[in-house]
């Protein structure tokens, strides 16, 4: 009788899986006030429910996202090099950048070794400095979107737009670069509501395409107190592609390294 009993007992515990195995694997998780909870598994394994913008989410970084070379609202030039006292720099154009912007870095490197351009943040960066000092002499075989590698008198572009205000880094993470000096502060100021936004009107006089300026008629200058005037104010290259000589603009000045700058523009 008891040989009848445990061999019943363990037919009925290998017959039981077949009545839970049908659908998804259960999880157990546990809600706030502590008490398990069984939620279905979908499977997808990530912090993100599928709603058919999968790529999307893999591309957003704290940072933010590469950019679409069609919406650049200005270009910023960097230079990557080595100086005689044995420092590595990250020189060039002002890292301030308003939250919203889609940035074209033009990356050259004019020093005499290989070097990089990696945006993140100074957390992300420290970590992948280490990760590229335990894999020193190993080729890493790709480029993420917001880093570029640029052999000596190498140039290229990173367009990226920066989603999220805050303080990040561009650095240069070969091993030993970042400890030379490799390394700046890109500072991302929080977007203004639109309503904050002031914009000062004019008419286009003249275009000095290839100096970077443009003459213009104003109204008042709410941003910097000033009053109507014809001035002549820097604008980068994608700026200056929407403007003609004779046009009637909406724009937003402000003091770029102390130079007055048009940087919107409706």
């Amino acid at each position: 009788m008891k040989n009848l009993l445990l061999t019943t007992a363990i037919i009925l515990s290998f017959s039981a899986p077949a009545f839970a195995g049908a659908g998804h694997d259960e999880v157990k998780t546990e809600d706030h006030d502590g008490h398990g909870e069984m939620k279905a598994d979908d499977g997808h394994g990530d912090d993100h429910a599928d709603d058919g913008h999968g790529d999307d989410h893999a591309k957003m970084m704290m940072i933010g996202m590469p950019g679409d070379p069609s919406k650049v609202d200005r270009t910023i030039n960097i230079t990557l090099l080595e100086t005689d006292d044995g420092e590595m720099l990250i020189k060039g154009d002002d890292l301030d950048i308003m939250q919203g912007e889609t940035i074209r870095f033009m990356v050259k490197n004019v020093g005499e070794l290989e070097h990089e351009f990696v945006l993140d943040t100074v957390e992300s960066n420290a970590k992948h400095k280490t990760e590229m000092a335990e894999m020193a002499g190993m080729d890493m075989g790709h480029e993420d979107p917001n880093r570029i590698t640029l052999d000596a008198g190498g140039e290229g572009e990173v367009i990226w737009t920066f989603a999220n205000a805050g303080t990040f880094e561009a650095a240069c993470l070969i091993p030993g670069h970042y400890e030379s000096g490799m390394f700046r502060e890109v500072k991302v100021a929080e977007k203004m509501a639109q309503a904050d936004v002031q914009y000062s009107t004019g008419t286009i006089k003249k275009i000095d395409a290839k100096g970077g300026k443009v003459t213009v008629t104003h109204g008042p200058l709410v941003n910097l107190d000033m009053p109507s005037m014809t001035m002549v104010f820097r604008a980068d290259e994608a700026m200056i592609a929407k403007m003609s000589e004779g046009q009637d603009i909406e724009f937003v000045e402000e003091r770029v390294n102390g130079k007055l700058t048009i940087v919107k523009m409706k």
